[in-house]
């Protein structure tokens, strides 16, 4: 996401208030409640599973890397390991959709998170997890923290999409989190919020939170404080850093408290490489020496391979955006100029014709209270070509155009036509649109540039209320709305293109095998392991 990682800024920026104020609020009783119940119930010899989420892991960066003999303890994982550097993302490729998708097993028809920045029909507003300082200051900071604080984990994350804590919980396993945005599970926990701070943002003083047996969120929620001195200053993003993270897990495999299965998210490359550039390699380098520190909580390597199977795994791809010269932005308020737009912070009338939601270098754009079809709205942001896809639902079928195209594609759930992960579908006009292959002796269907596109498009149309086209842009491009954040030579992600949508996954310690590699298959995936156990 934008230069604050997967963490939206207005959590950070709640946060930097909290340490500002000297009010952090005791975390004795969470902490021992903590550390008494993440004990394994199926004993301290029976293996554990530690997924580490790395923030813009990409394979071409490992692969150079490793190429140029400076990440030893990757190599080490992966020449002794299972590696593969094509794993589907979600869609969009944005944080909280993501995490989502990860944590829950399915795309945002289930799970319900269409993107970071998304429109509520039945709210009518906008809802932004925090996609940078300019919106959140002009939406308001009272509603990205709430959203992002309140009601991300419990009002927006469909109930019915079980995550791994709840499924691992049923099957009487332990589970943990450290600093993962999504944490629903079936434990009760309580986030400490300062009075003064409560009466500005109309927060509580303090905020019950349901997670896993163990969670750990930056400053709100420590259960070692006390214990271990971590880096938790405002310098340090208050504990949302790959130290805080990797030394609260050093700490849990040393002191013998791992819980079955522990997730550990690790924010700090995204940040580099949204500034830099996707190329960039001093943050890997970095991330390579932490890996080796965790390894080694264990005792040596071979330890940790005995005791714990070890997930590494990136969340989406980035490309590398154009310098501004160039034309790198495309502004949805320029395309749409002769609508009348929603601006930040102001509320929707009848005279509001049209809702930007800008995820990057991929957008939403819903049609309020015009007369104009979905065709012409698709047709006027499709005039420009440096948009690539733009998709929406009409009478039972997805239809898809592209920026400069001339042809269309429909398509449906269910039919004759099975891709290569099972999924059947029924579509009609030029598959060339989204790089679809038909394979001649079995009818079956087989994806190109665009990874599972027809399940991720779907995903994204069905997740929430609205009519909207999902918009992206092409490689080397991103979408503004009227003050959503630019990354102009930096990196940029969030659409379905193959470099933003592939990501790697290393696992070490456990031979069984991905049934396939998407970011929605690997919960099962790890609940097998466990229950293999």
């Amino acid at each position: 996401m934008a230069a604050l990682g997967r963490v939206g800024f207005a959590v950070w920026l709640l946060l930097a208030l909290l340490l500002l104020s000297g009010c952090n609020g005791s975390q004795k009783e969470v902490k021992e409640t903590d550390l008494l119940h993440i004990k394994s119930k199926e004993g301290p010899h029976a293996k554990k599973v530690i997924l580490i989420l790395v923030d813009s892991l990409m394979y071409q960066a490992l692969d150079a890397g490793i190429a140029q003999q400076k990440l030893p303890t990757l190599k080490l994982l992966i020449d002794n390991g299972q590696y593969y550097k094509d794993v589907v993302s979600s869609f969009p490729t944005m944080s909280v959709t993501i995490d989502s998708s990860l944590m829950t097993g399915t795309y945002p028809d289930q799970h319900h998170i269409p993107g970071l920045a998304w429109y509520s029909a039945d709210m009518q507003r906008e809802i932004n997890y925090g996609t940078g300082p300019m919106e959140i200051m002009r939406k308001g900071v009272k509603d990205v923290v709430r959203d992002g604080l309140l009601h991300l984990n419990s009002r927006d994350l469909n109930p019915d999409a079980a995550t791994i804590y709840e499924e691992l919980s049923r099957k009487g396993l332990k589970s943990g989190s450290i600093n993962g945005l999504i944490y629903r599970g079936p434990v009760k926990h309580t986030l400490s919020i300062p009075g003064w701070l409560g009466k500005a943002a109309s927060l509580p003083e303090t905020i019950p939170v349901k997670g896993p047996n163990y969670l750990s969120f930056g400053s709100l929620s420590n259960p070692l404080d006390g214990l271990l001195q971590l880096p938790d200053s405002l310098a340090k993003r208050l504990g949302f850093n790959n130290e805080f993270a990797i030394g609260t897990a050093a700490y849990l495999i040393r002191n013998n408290k791992l819980p079955d299965f522990l997730y550990v998210y690790l924010p700090d490359l995204d940040q580099e490489l949204h500034k830099k550039g996707p190329s960039s390699m001093k943050g890997l380098v970095k991330l390579d020496k932490q890996l080796h520190d965790l390894l080694q909580a264990f005792g040596s390597p071979e330890a940790a391979r005995d005791q714990a199977a070890v997930m590494i795994v990136g969340d989406s791809g980035m490309s590398q955006l154009r310098p501004a010269r160039e034309r790198s932005v495309i502004d949805l308020t320029t395309l749409y100029s002769r609508y009348n737009s929603l601006h930040p912070g102001d509320r929707v009338t009848k005279d509001t014709e049209l809702v930007f939601a800008v995820n990057e270098t991929m957008a939403y754009v819903y049609k309020l209270h015009t007369e104009a079809s979905m065709r012409q709205l698709a047709d006027e942001v499709g005039a420009d070509r440096r948009v690539d896809l733009i998709a929406w639902k009409e009478d039972g079928w997805i239809n898809v155009t592209q920026g400069g195209a001339r042809t269309a594609f429909q398509y449906k759930a269910g039919g004759k036509t099975v891709d290569q992960y099972g999924q059947a579908w029924t579509f009609s006009g030029d598959k060339a649109l989204l790089d679809l292959h038909m394979e001649r002796n079995d009818n079956g269907l087989r994806y190109g540039k665009y990874p599972d596109a027809l399940r991720r498009i779907y995903g994204a149309l069905q997740s929430h209320k609205g009519q909207f086209l999902v918009v992206t842009a092409k490689e080397g491009y991103e979408l503004k709305g009227h003050s959503s954040p630019t990354h102009a030579g930096g990196g940029g992600h969030g659409s379905l293109h193959e470099t933003e949508s592939l990501i790697p996954l290393i696992i070490w310690g456990v031979e069984e095998k991905p049934a396939f590699r998407r970011i929605v298959d690997i919960k099962a995936y790890i609940e097998r392991i466990l229950m293999n156990n």
